[in-house]
């Protein structure tokens, strides 16, 4: 039995996502599990762009984040599901967050999308991949 599902969703991305906070949502309510709806700001910190960031910056852009993603399940979600969601707001990189978010939860289910890959997703491995490799959970992929 499903206690606890994590959606992974870039914000970024409304359109493409919606489909995989639907299903997550859908799965979600089939056992009465938790829903729980994650999204990643970059870490600027951590690279030669955060030289030019102050710590200002990223609380301000996971806070926008934090409005957005708020937003994004309201609009999509039904009004009796969408209250009971815990949304996260990471910072960081994104499949290190989404299966850190996932052991902090104890999710029992990742729901993540997977878009058309590129070349350079054939070298370096998108987001989701990397995910459904190092999960300790069941990982639902949504195209």
């Amino acid at each position: 039995m499903i206690k606890t599902v994590l959606c992974a969703v870039d914000i970024n991305r409304p359109e493409e996502e919606r489909g995989v906070l639907e299903m997550a949502a859908k799965l979600a309510t089939l056992d009465g599990a938790q829903l729980d709806v994650i999204t990643v700001v970059p870490d600027f910190g951590s690279s030669v762009v955060g030289a030019y960031f102050q710590d200002h910056h990223v609380a301000t852009a996971r806070d926008e984040a934090d409005k957005i993603l708020r937003k994004f399940t309201a609009e999509v979600l039904d009004p009796e599901v969408d209250p009971k969601v815990r949304h996260v707001v990471a910072v960081g990189s994104v499949y290190e967050e989404v299966l850190h978010a996932a052991d902090v939860g104890k999710a029992d289910l990742i729901v993540i999308g997977a878009h058309r890959p590129d070349l350079k997703d054939y070298l370096l491995g998108p987001n989701s991949a990397r995910v459904v490799r190092h999960a300790k959970c069941s990982v639902y992929v949504v195209r």
